[in-house]
């Protein structure tokens, strides 16, 4: 019910900006990608992540993620599209999405993302055909193959919107593309094992410790690799004297975004979840595992949030370096730090986006059987030495003349 009605206060919110104009946002002349963009390029950057799971299992062999790969899939289509609601619908006009299928402009990256996203929808759509139709099971490594792929080349096409941006100096970077990578593989984690946790805790169905305590080394891997990648990021733009500027602002300088860099994006979504996860557990306590879990993978969100706006609306405030080494004086806002302030229309719009998220989730588990019934570790443990079982008998059947 929430979340029907928070997506159609969205829509409500996108028809109002329409009508009204963008005067009535907190977007300017300056700064053109305001809040729904920072949830949008957050929750596609994160679908691409959601997918870590089913890849895992059908990729890489790894028995253990398998009974999760379904929902993996089904959660990333969703946060895909709840990503697009939010571009689509902050475009003004989104019939004007029509003019760039037909009228395709391949020297934009903007174009390109148009197919990767449609690729992506299709691809994991037969995806998840093929994991939950029995026939086609012995064919889901193929797609699975395809899947993984394709979410590196459209997180890699989301990172390069940025990085071929080279007019603003806090874009310009080649860097940007594998940083998204791994920011997918860590917000696409921790929304799935918030899924996955309230899923099972609303249908009072057990989780065990082994397969929490799996989750928990592999997010501390993903965020401690998205500390390491932002800090090459940031050290390679201070080597670079053109982006001096733009690191001190975005800082030291910069208002509200050093606060949110350091605060928001490094301590919450960074130190934390790493002292969280890191910590030891006596006895493997699976009640102190899923707690710590729990609050890591919300840190990971709160912490990416932080850094889509920091990286976004951060980017744009700085102003733009028309004539490098050069002052330039005009009426027209040059060489001036630019402030922006969302309004309830594009906040409305950017939870809008969540709530379809949420909707599309909670509609497919009502309808399909997209959780399993136990992650106990009896049941897991069962499931993942019937699955060595089946692939040994697989391969000796196959190197029989």
């Amino acid at each position: 019910m929430v979340c029907g009605l928070l997506a159609a206060a969205g829509v409500a919110s996108a028809l109002y900006m329409r009508a009204e104009g963008h005067h009535v946002t907190g977007m300017n002349n300056q700064i053109v990608w305001g809040l729904p963009h920072v949830f949008a390029v957050f929750l596609i950057v994160a679908a691409s992540g959601a997918l870590n799971v089913a890849s895992i299992a059908s990729v890489f062999g790894r028995a253990l993620y398998k009974p999760l790969a379904r929902l993996s899939a089904l959660l990333a289509v969703a946060l895909l599209i709840g990503g697009l609601w939010n571009l689509v619908l902050d475009l003004g006009r989104p019939g004007h999405i029509l003019a760039a299928v037909l009228y395709p402009n391949f020297r934009s990256i903007f174009a390109w993302n148009i197919y990767l996203y449609t690729g992506f929808l299709v691809i994991v759509g037969f995806y998840l055909w093929f994991m939950m139709e029995r026939r086609l099971n012995p064919h889901t490594h193929t797609v699975g193959v395809l899947a993984f792929l394709w979410r590196l080349v459209l997180t890699t096409g989301t990172g390069s919107i940025f990085g071929f941006l080279a007019a603003r100096s806090a874009y310009d970077s080649a860097v940007l593309a594998p940083l998204f990578i791994l920011t997918s593989f860590a917000f696409g984690l921790a929304i799935f094992v918030l899924v996955l946790m309230g899923g099972f805790k609303a249908l009072a169905r057990p989780v065990g410790a082994r397969l929490v305590a799996r989750l928990r080394s592999l997010l501390a891997v993903f965020v401690a690799a998205v500390l390491y990648f932002v800090a090459v990021y940031h050290l390679t733009n201070l080597y670079m004297a053109g982006h001096r500027g733009v690191e001190s602002f975005m800082l030291v300088t910069g208002g509200i975004f050093p606060w949110l860099f350091w605060g928001g994006q490094v301590f919450v979504g960074g130190i934390v979840p790493l002292l969280l996860l890191l910590r030891p557990v006596p006895d493997g306590d699976g009640a102190i595992l899923r707690r710590t879990l729990g609050f890591a993978a919300v840190a990971v969100v709160a912490g990416g949030l932080a850094q889509m706006y920091v990286l976004i609306i951060g980017g744009q405030s700085y102003p733009l370096q028309m004539f490098p080494g050069l002052i330039v004086k005009s009426s027209f806002y040059d060489g001036v730090v630019h402030n922006y302030v969302p309004h309830w229309p594009e906040t409305v719009l950017a939870l809008s986006g969540v709530a379809v998220v949420g909707l599309i989730v909670l509609i497919a588990l009502r309808l399909l059987p997209f959780l399993p019934e136990s992650l106990a570790d009896d049941v897991v443990s069962v499931h993942g030495a019937r699955a060595q079982a089946a692939s040994a008998e697989g391969a000796a059947a196959g190197a029989r003349p």
